[in-house]
């Protein structure tokens, strides 16, 4: 039963958009460094391990712990990557790969020197399609197997992990994963019971936001009371996202832009 934490970007108060994709909803999932630093420190303190950096046959152990980043902004390596090194941990980062070589995303050198330093490379899509769920069958697996290829291409190596855009999973989602071969998928569904869906294993994460405590981030590890609180909340959003559909995308739009907005 491996507990997975969600991180993405972090960036200097002020400059959310120096890394990953800009504005105020992505801003929601971005630390400072300051913070990010705490956030470990916390972890460091209460984790039974060292992160896990493998699944073995689509499982983990019991005492199993993930650190994940999605998205594959420039902070990916410094100083995300930096900080985890100093601890002698490795991370999973998810790649979005329309964005390489973009302003605020890893380059390919980049993206080479994180894997060669031990850090496990998966795919988040190619473009990072706002509700990947609502594509197509033939989109879906598009995305993924693209993905894969490239990152594949890129690194000399086989990719096996993703990780789901947006939010957005599905049967379908994870089907098309499957299919484009991926054998993990992360998803950002707050459980730590892993699923099987043909021969991808599911994993769900708990996301990390700004303004999280580094105790609140930490005692995810330790104790199911916060992870079921998590859970409650999700479900409440998943539902909210089934009814609402547009309607419920642009009311959260209309929160981030007041609540995270640049001032």
């Amino acid at each position: 039963m491996p507990i997975v934490l969600l991180y993405h970007d972090v960036t200097p108060a002020g400059q959310d958009d120096l890394s990953g994709f800009p504005g105020p909803g992505a801003a929601r999932y971005k630390l400072q460094p300051d913070d990010f630093r705490a956030h470990l420190d916390a972890i460091q303190r209460i984790a039974p391990t060292s992160p896990a950096a493998c699944f073995v046959d689509g499982q983990a152990s019991s005492q199993a712990w993930m650190l994940t980043f999605d998205d594959g902004g420039s902070s990916s390596v410094q100083p995300i990557a930096d900080l985890l090194e100093e601890r002698g941990w490795r991370g999973w980062f998810f790649i979005t790969t329309d964005r390489l070589d973009t302003p605020g995303f890893l380059t390919r050198p980049q993206l080479q020197d994180l894997y060669r330093r031990g850090h496990v490379i998966g795919s988040h899509s190619c473009s990072h399609p706002l509700r990947l769920s609502h594509c197509s069958p033939e989109m879906q697996l598009s995305e993924w197997r693209d993905s894969r290829l490239e990152l594949e291409s890129i690194l000399g190596c086989a990719i096996t992990s993703g990780s789901v855009p947006g939010g957005f999973f599905s049967r379908g989602v994870a089907q098309s994963a499957a299919k484009a071969g991926l054998r993990l998928l992360f998803t950002s569904e707050p459980m730590t019971s892993p699923q099987r869906m043909g021969d991808c294993t599911i994993q769900g994460r708990f996301t990390v936001y700004r303004g999280m405590t580094p105790s609140s981030a930490a005692v995810l590890l330790r104790s199911p009371w916060p992870r079921w609180r998590q859970s409650a909340w999700w479900t409440t959003k998943k539902l909210a996202k089934s009814m609402g559909g547009e309607a419920y995308i642009r009311l959260r739009e209309q929160f981030w832009r007041h609540a995270y907005a640049a001032p």
